[in-house]
């Protein structure tokens, strides 16, 4: 099995370290940051933190130089999903390809690239420490199934969940991933777009701001019933119990604006208000929340220019 990781920021290097440990797996990895990707090449791809280990495997910043995959695991912000499949989406001509991304919108962007599709879900998360190392700051379970626009098959969802746990990341392959898609979406509602504006770390903001990220993640259920979709788990115990693991760990998003990056707040809070918007269930917090980090974005621009 040939799998390219596209994206190897933290997430896609938590998949692209553990895979890298499989004698059966050849493992590739796309990313822009050359100072990575040469690090990676050099010293091997190393994982600190909950795990402490050396993967070698193949980074490439020109994906012309990564050959044919049987399957491909988009890792890149959303609002780079576009420009990485415009980049990579040759690999895949008879690949699969599963998205690990927040938010609402990337498969089906994935969908316009490549003949078979795979949705995904995950919750382990970490941070990029120096080039070459990613810190895993939290574990947890990823699961992945046949996209409804462009499905993989349920064999290839299978093949790919069983290489991944055998890996170290546990994965379950689900007929219809949707639940746990949207179940992560509501939880990152609550966690990333609060902590954007709070600038505070999960637990902490589980203790100052509560009443509040309940109310976004309720809003976020009310679009889910709407679309009938069944969560996999209560978003509000999913809240509690990170305060329990990750009590101290930045949101990607709360990274993103400690480091002025474009943030993923169109697909995340912003996502879910728009498809509340269409199907008629107002969600007025998460579009508040979306409207003041898009704000905090701008407000950067005017401080370059003054």
């Amino acid at each position: 099995m040939r799998v390219c990781i596209v994206g190897c920021g933290a997430i896609g290097s938590l998949f692209a370290a553990h895979l890298g440990r499989l004698d059966d797996v050849e493992v590739w990895a796309y990313d822009p940051f050359q100072a990575h990707v040469d690090a990676i090449n050099e010293n091997g791809l190393r994982l600190t933190g909950e795990n402490d280990f050396v993967a070698n495997i193949e980074a490439r910043s020109d994906a012309a130089e990564i050959p044919p995959c049987d399957f491909g695991i988009v890792a890149v912000k959303t609002l780079y999903t576009r420009s990485a499949m415009e980049a990579t989406a040759h690999l895949f001509a008879d690949g699969a390809v599963c998205s690990v991304q927040n938010g609402v919108g990337s498969e089906e962007i994935i969908a316009e690239y490549v003949p078979r599709v795979i949705q995904g879900t995950t919750f382990p998360a970490g941070h990029i420490t120096a080039p070459g190392v990613c810190n895993q700051d939290t574990i947890g379970a990823t699961t992945i199934g046949p996209f409804d626009g462009k499905p993989a098959s349920q064999e290839e969802s299978d093949r790919l969940a069983a290489a991944l746990t055998r890996a170290g990341m546990e994965t379950h392959s689900v007929a219809d991933p949707r639940g746990p898609m949207w179940t992560k979406v509501i939880f990152n509602c609550a966690s990333n777009g609060v902590a954007a504006l709070t600038r505070l770390p999960h637990g902490i903001a589980c203790e100052q701001v509560r009443e509040l990220m309940s109310a976004v993640a309720q809003e976020g259920v009310a679009v889910a019933k709407a679309l009938g979709v069944t969560l996999e788990k209560d978003p509000e115990e999913m809240i509690d119990y990170g305060r329990k693991v990750a009590y101290r760990h930045k949101p990607s998003m709360l990274q993103d604006v400690e480091a002025r990056r474009a943030t993923e707040i169109d697909t995340i809070n912003g996502g879910v208000a728009s498809i509340g918007e269409k199907i008629g269930v107002p969600c007025p917090i998460n579009r508040a929340i979306a409207d003041m980090v898009k704000g905090l974005e701008y407000s950067w621009t005017l401080e370059e220019d003054s």
